[in-house]
């Protein structure tokens, strides 16, 4: 199914010129932003000249980037990416990050719709909350791009995000390849966000099978508030405790549960010697993936994620129609979606993915490999 997404109000209306512009001899086009061509000017004076008029020039879109925070290292790639690429095409962004207040996004994305932005694209804290930021917007007449994280129970215009049950399967896989067997943690991301929630519908997709079979054992599962490190680690730390340190493996559903999980392990002696899971190929992730400390991360090239992103908020900005080939479902409506493919990233092909990529150094991913290798 195909579903377009365009200005809002505008019904999708796309204006042609046909033969009433040959018989009038005007050149004009319209779409379903409005006119794209260049306005009349004054009428003609009596002896056939334009007379002249004062060209003031077009007032360049802007894009408004609402995000979740900038306190993760992640986000501030996005940030980057997302305005270069969008200056690139002559445009403008407005970026504000509300760091984990629900509150104070709501109230960041209604100052800008109240400074009329031309689309608003929002990285969710609360994929419920933030419903009212899509209903404000709407009202203003401005459309919505959901990145990266669904906004639930709203008339979201569309989604651009990675195969989020895809990038929970691909833990649960390379987890299962080393340890396929034995107590399993499961160390889940915020409850308040709906990728969390996908991630472990992949991961138990591969899990479920093995459980049924008496294979595994899945002796822990909890949601780490705000995806803090610092939960992480208190959630590693009780199902150390309620299992007297028999675990086989532990699924962290990002790269920052990852680290509050080795830390608990590294503090019984069992950092290394238990496979762990990640996500978002952050640089310490990296590093502790090439010090055996952390198995895997799930690396989403977000370079792609931002630039697709940033051309279709622009397209949309300019009243262009925006066409899908897939839909996902945020308990409202079919959103219109566009799903980018995750890559499992591990010892063996970190060079040829994360580093060949550019999204970190080689330098700056062995350093501390290479200063432990090195001694004091």
């Amino acid at each position: 199914m195909r579903r377009r997404t365009g200005k809002r109000g505008t019904g999708g209306i796309v204006c042609t010129v046909g033969a009433i512009a040959a018989l009038l001899g005007v050149l004009s086009a319209c779409s379903a932003g409005g006119t794209n061509g260049t306005a009349a000017g004054p009428a003609d004076n009596a002896g056939g000249q334009r007379a002249p008029a004062d060209v003031q020039p077009a007032k360049k879109l802007v894009v408004g980037l609402s995000l979740d925070t900038l306190l993760e290292e992640r986000w501030k790639k996005d940030r980057d990416l997302f305005k270069a690429a969008v200056e690139k095409l002559g445009a403008e962004v407005d970026v504000q990050a509300a760091n984990g207040d629900d509150a104070k996004q709501i109230a960041q994305a209604e100052n800008m719709i109240s400074r009329h932005v031309d689309v608003l694209v929002v990285v969710p804290h609360d994929a419920e909350a933030s419903a009212a930021i899509v209903a404000k917007a709407h009202r203003a007449g401005i459309q919505v791009i959901s990145y990266d994280r669904l906004i639930l129970n709203a008339d979201v215009d569309l989604y651009i995000s990675f195969d989020n049950e895809k990038v929970g399967a691909l833990a649960a896989q390379a987890i299962v390849a080393r340890a396929p067997r034995g107590n399993f943690v499961l160390i889940e991301g915020a409850d308040t966000d709906n990728n969390a929630h996908m991630f472990k519908r992949g991961q138990m997709s591969v899990l479920q099978p093995l459980v049924d079979r008496g294979d595994i054992q899945i002796v822990y599962d909890r949601f780490t508030k705000e995806w803090k490190p610092a939960e992480a680690l208190a959630n590693m730390r009780a199902a150390l405790r309620a299992n007297g340190g028999a675990v086989d493996a532990v699924l962290a559903a990002n790269d920052g549960t990852a680290g509050g999980v080795v830390s608990a392990l590294a503090e019984r002696g069992l950092a290394g010697k238990i496979p762990v899971s990640g996500m978002d190929a952050e640089l310490a992730a990296a590093q502790r993936i090439v010090e055996g400390t952390q198995t895997m991360t799930v690396y989403k090239p977000i370079r792609k994620l931002a630039e697709t992103a940033a051309e279709l908020a622009v397209r949309m900005a300019k009243g262009e129609q925006v066409s899908t080939d897939r839909t996902v479902f945020n308990k409202k409506i079919d959103v219109p979606a566009i799903l980018l493919e995750p890559i499992a990233v591990n010892r063996s092909n970190i060079d040829a993915t994360i580093i060949a990529d550019g999204f970190h150094s080689r330098e700056d991913v062995y350093r501390r490999a290479k200063a432990a290798a090195s001694g004091p």
